[in-house]
């Protein structure tokens, strides 16, 4: 398929599972919304009903506080009447006595005296002359207010049979501060009604005073710690009911289910129109750099064929930074393409000059061995062991190239065939020195036999023996390397000169212009080579190869 295609499918595969994943976050978003409008209302109703509850506490206890005036339990009802006008001025309240024929004695609403008609609410006041408890009445109008009131009615204690009942009155007007005072979430309403469903009080202009609330009141609701959902005359309202033991009322909070889920309608609706804009963006922005990496690409596939025909290839800057460093790498693979066939040409004559070293170093180390040796089967494991040797620093060098090779390296490669077990009879000191292929050789075959003879008869020889081999430049510019052994119940050596000694006065000191000194110590043999820093530096090595060719 043409690249478009792939970056088409590629937009798809990101726009739409980020619109999906969008639309689930806005979901849970709104749910977690709608969960804490539901938890705040639920939350409000409750303080509407603890306020509505602790104003009718409150006259409970006044009518309670009144009714143990000393001029009410004298029967001194002119008194009584002056006292409770002064303690309920200011409080909108006023106080009602009626007898068993519900007619009323006094109202603190008239002067005592004038004339009363009987009581408008005779069903709550029978209630009252039946119960010791205080009643709260449902709302009424009263005649004498001309208003819509409640009651809180209790009746004389200690009158027995009871015939009279006392009544604090007030406006159902007053309350609405209970529900005024509340923030509801936006759309939402709040009302107060009786247990007959009556409006006592409502926010604002939400429901009417006095008439019949217009969603029917559920009485098995009591209080609602969830929004129920309820369909009134066509129309979808989420209800929340908390219902007052105290009074017998309900606070009733409602919103159309539009407030609720309208915020998420129109929420999905920008997220369907903005993913729509953003997916035809996102396609002419994959056409535009279709366009550009097919062009650039098949610049690239011209490049290719002329590298494979060995043609010269130049770098293009294309206008995708990727492609332009696939031409820079074509560019670059050209260039390598041709240093490498030059190289593979030295090697060549490289390879045929080192297997003619190889095999010299070999004659020589053949004829040394044979010189020493009183047996075929010593002389084959002479050399043999020899030619291990020597194998292992030629992996050094197949291993570290033209970079060198180090001596520490090389040195742990030729002692550890040889070692004890225990790592402490060994130690080895001194800086990164990189040696050439030919001090490496020279040095490998060296350390080769010092550790043979140590494994014979020095300080690998019995147990208790110790090795130590440091290294380091000292003024005069040479590198000075010291092998030390340490071999308990040393006997002094003859002087002997094998194989070992000619590699290490003769190979050592003529191929590396070294000095070669070996000393006797009363506890062990100590070897000190002084060898120029020219002789090491793999980079001469090199320029010696140039030469040659």
């Amino acid at each position: 398929m043409p690249i478009l295609n792939y970056l088409t499918i590629l937009v798809l595969v990101i726009v739409l599972p980020v619109l999906t994943f969008a639309g689930v976050l806005i979901q849970r978003h709104n749910e977690a919304q709608e969960d804490t409008v539901e938890t705040f209302t639920v939350a409000t109703t409750r303080s509407v009903m603890q306020a509505v509850e602790r104003e009718i506490s409150g006259m409970i206890t006044t009518l309670r506080v009144l009714m143990t005036s000393e001029s009410l339990v004298d029967g001194n009802l002119a008194r009584f009447h002056a006292h409770a006008q002064d303690a309920l001025a200011g409080t909108g309240a006023n106080l009602i006595v009626i007898n068993r024929a519900y007619e009323q004695l006094l109202n603190t609403r008239v002067s005592f005296g004038e004339p009363l008609g009987l009581m408008s609410d005779p069903e709550s006041a029978n209630r009252s002359f039946e119960s010791p408890d205080a009643i709260v009445s449902d709302l009424f109008w009263g005649e004498t207010a001309a208003d819509w009131v409640f009651n809180v009615m209790l009746r004389r204690p200690n009158a027995e049979p009871a015939d009279h009942v006392v009544i604090l009155t007030q406006a159902a007007a007053n309350l609405s501060n209970a529900l005024l005072t509340r923030e509801l979430p936006e759309g939402w309403h709040v009302a107060l009604v009786d247990s007959d469903n009556r409006v006592i009080s409502a926010s604002r202009e939400s429901a009417v005073v006095g008439e019949p609330f217009f969603l029917p009141l559920l009485h098995t609701e009591g209080a609602s710690r969830r929004w129920n959902a309820r369909t009134i005359g066509g129309e979808d309202y989420m209800t929340i009911t908390q219902g007052s033991i105290l009074a017998g009322w309900y606070v009733v909070a409602w919103a159309p289910v539009s407030v609720v889920t309208g915020p998420l309608r129109v929420t999905l609706v920008w997220l369907v129109f903005g993913g729509l804009a953003i997916a035809g963006l996102a396609a002419f922005a994959a056409a535009v750099v279709a366009r550009q990496i097919a062009r650039s690409v098949r610049g690239l596939a011209r490049q290719a064929r002329r590298l494979g025909a060995g043609e010269t290839v130049d770098p293009v800057a294309y206008p995708v930074y990727e492609i332009a460093q696939v031409s820079e790498a074509l560019f670059e693979a050209a260039e390598r393409r041709k240093k490498a066939e030059a190289e593979a040409r030295f090697l060549m004559r490289e390879l045929a000059h080192r297997s003619k070293n190889q095999l010299t170093v070999i004659s020589a180390m053949a004829k040394q061995t044979a010189h020493g040796t009183e047996s075929v089967s010593q002389f084959v494991e002479s050399f043999q062991n020899r030619i291990y040797g020597l194998a292992r620093s030629t992996d050094l060098l197949l291993a570290h190239g033209t970079g060198g090779i180090e001596l520490r390296d090389l040195f742990k490669t030729q002692i550890d065939p040889f070692r004890p077990e225990d790592p402490a009879r060994v130690h080895k000191t001194g800086p990164v020195v990189r040696l050439n292929v030919q001090a490496a050789q020279v040095l490998g075959m060296a350390a080769h036999e010092m550790a043979t003879n140590a494994a014979k008869y020095g300080a690998f020889s019995g147990p208790g023996g110790r090795l130590r081999v440091n290294w380091e430049f000292k003024d005069d510019g040479r590198l000075h390397i010291s092998w030390r052994e340490f071999v308990p119940d040393f006997a002094t050596p003859g002087d002997g000169k094998g194989f070992g000694t000619v590699v290490l006065k003769t190979m050592v000191a003529g191929s590396l212009g070294a000095d070669v000194e070996r000393m006797v110590h009363e506890d062990g043999i100590e070897w000190v080579f002084a060898i120029p820093r020219e002789s090491l530096d793999p980079q001469r090595e090199q320029a010696g190869i140039e030469d040659d060719d």
